[in-house]
């Protein structure tokens, strides 16, 4: 029996854990089945031709909302060509509104729900030994009139799931990929807008056998592994131990770890403080909301001020990058809540905030409830709202204005000194500036155009002297430094005209050369000579002394020379100095 496990993940880089889970529990009894993953972003008819090729007697597909309609397309062609395959669906897409998907798609044959592991082996045994389905727990299957949804399997020992990542050859292909990985499954809380909150109750996999797990990927060269637990600091002993693990044993494999900030216990938090590596390790945290109302309205408790010393203890040590998450549509947080949460989340300034839509998720709480809060959402994945009784579809679509350059300007890091500046000094507040910036972005057309790095600098650039901006010159200065910082090598063009004609540029040259020291000792340590500093440095006069300003947030008009030298690829950080020449008024 030729079987083949396939999904469609958002983007190459991507791996599935589904798959390598249900493969190894398998293989056992079916040593040929084969691993297919491709994203959304491929031509369906390339991963039609790649399957039909492979002449599948049964293909099982891994469902998401991000892959669910381009998987429903594809399944759809796969039964034109290939009526006799059997289609088996599972995933949390197709989990929770079995007749719904029946109803809708009548290429389905089978959809397992729940935990699939056990019920997909029994499944393929019972194909391959020609036996009714009605046996197999946890399935739910195509009859003549209709469909049947069999009595749900058991949970089994997660101890007794072999592990997914044992084949070496499958290593091989995943190093330059996301990695998933899991040391437990459940979630203690009951969000209700989050199909985690379905099962209750947590399970551990031995902590040895996630150990033994983790080495096996880091010994095989993984950059990235993301921890798919919903919370994984809410047991301390055990996080603990995997911390302490990865801290001995991280090889330069980065970790991503989805904690809740507001129970992260003070010796815990200062153990990493103390001994976790710069950039090892990543955190995602859940704000959602800072409304506490709307919070009990989807059963979430959270101390926000907790949260934050948490959050802010981890900034100050500048070892790991924390991305934080919201909400807008969520029950009874209007425009004026929303702009109070995203002020209040800001504050801390994380290195990354994602502005995400409420989801209407199948089998939900909030899914069930969304008659209650007047809410309108998209019929079809992902179920996104478009509006509700407190948050108008206006209100929605400024708020997707917001994110747009929010997305641009902060989360990408293009601009960190000027757009610090512009949300502390020129205006009301951070909210104020990425929503009048992503209203005149969107009022210009620039939306629905694709942007260089030197397109996004003229566009602030543009709705800063729209806005007739104070300090104008100034901002230019920071936006000139963040420019040059953008790059690990030395730029091709800028977005704007050198002030420094070019022989006064050559005679600079020649000084920095003769008496680096101008620059500072650092600079003369690097023994440049006049070649090494044409090759790999920009110059440009400034109005203002920028290292006075960052030092003491003191602004002064000097004019003042800039100088970034791009090292060599094996420094990554580029050198920058400056040399004040003459203080003006």
């Amino acid at each position: 029996m030729n079987i083949i496990l396939s999904t469609l993940n958002a983007k190459y880089i991507h791996s599935s854990l589904a798959l390598r889970y249900l493969k190894a529990y398998s293989e056992d009894e079916f040593p040929t089945i084969q691993i297919c993953e491709y994203s959304i972003n491929e031509p369906l008819m390339t991963i039609l031709t790649n399957l039909y090729e492979k002449k599948p007697d049964v293909i099982g597909f891994s469902c998401y909302i991000w892959n669910i309609e381009e998987t429903i397309q594809l399944i759809q062609m796969i039964k034109k060509v290939q009526p006799d395959v059997m289609v088996i669906l599972g995933g949390p897409e197709v989990s929770y509104d079995i007749p719904y998907w029946f109803k809708r798609v009548k290429e389905i044959d089978v959809i397992v729900y729940g935990e699939g592991e056990a019920t997909f082996k029994q499944l393929l045994l019972t194909i391959q030994a020609k036996k009714e389905l009605e046996g197999v727990q946890g399935i739910a299957y195509r009859i003549v009139k209709g469909h049947q949804v069999n009595p749900p399997q058991a949970n089994i020992n997660l101890n007794d799931i072999p592990s997914p990542y044992q084949d070496d050859q499958d290593l091989a292909t995943l190093q330059d990929k996301i990695v998933y990985f899991e040391a437990s499954r459940g979630c203690p809380f009951s969000c209700a807008y989050c199909l985690s909150s379905i099962e209750t109750g947590v399970r551990y996999f031995s902590v040895e056998r996630v150990k033994r797990d983790l080495l096996r990927l880091i010994n095989s060269g993984v950059k990235t592994i993301k921890f798919v637990d919903r919370t994984f600091n809410i047991h301390k002993r055990y996080a603990m131990e995997i911390f302490q693990f990865l801290i001995e044993n991280h090889q330069n494999t980065v970790f991503q770890f989805e904690i809740t900030a507001d129970i992260m216990k003070e010796d815990v938090l200062q153990y990493l403080i103390d001994h976790a590596p710069k950039g090892v390790f990543r955190f995602e945290i859940g704000v959602q909301s800072t409304n506490d109302y709307t919070n009990s309205l989807v059963n979430r408790r959270q101390n926000f001020k907790k949260l934050s010393q948490t959050v802010l203890k981890i900034k100050e040590t500048d070892k790991i990058d924390q991305h934080l998450d919201l909400i807008a549509g969520l029950p009874e947080e209007d425009y004026e809540s929303f702009r109070k949460t995203f002020n209040d989340v800001f504050a801390l300034r994380p290195e990354e905030l994602q502005l995400g839509f409420l989801k209407m998720l199948r089998g939900t709480q909030i899914w069930y409830e969304a008659s209650k809060y007047g809410y309108q959402y998209q019929d079809y994945a992902p179920y996104e709202i478009l509006q509700n009784d407190v948050l108008s579809f206006e209100d929605v679509i400024r708020i997707k204005r917001l994110e747009d350059v929010l997305e641009k300007y902060w989360n990408s890091h293009r601009m960190n000194k000027t757009i610090e500046y512009l949300v502390r000094e020129e205006f009301a507040s951070p909210f104020d500036f990425f929503q009048e910036f992503g209203d005149y972005w969107a009022e210009k057309g620039w939306n629905r155009i694709g942007h260089q790095v030197e397109t996004l600098f003229l566009r602030l650039l543009e709705f800063l002297e729209n806005k007739r901006t104070k300090e104008l010159d100034f901002i230019v200065s920071l936006m000139k430094f963040d420019y040059f910082m953008n790059f690990k090598y030395k730029p091709r063009k800028t977005w704007w005209e050198f002030e420094i004609p070019k022989q006064k540029h050559n005679e600079m040259i020649k000084m920095l050369a003769e008496f680096p020291e101008k620059v500072s000792s650092d600079f003369a340590f690097l023994r440049l000579d006049e070649k090494d500093i044409h090759k790999h440095s920009m110059m440009e006069l400034l109005s203002f002394d920028l290292p006075q300003y960052f030092l003491s947030g003191q602004k002064v008009r000097v004019d003042t020379l800039l100088m970034i030298y791009y090292q060599p690829p094996d420094i990554a950080q580029p050198f920058f100095g400056y040399c004040c020449t003459k203080k003006t008024v």
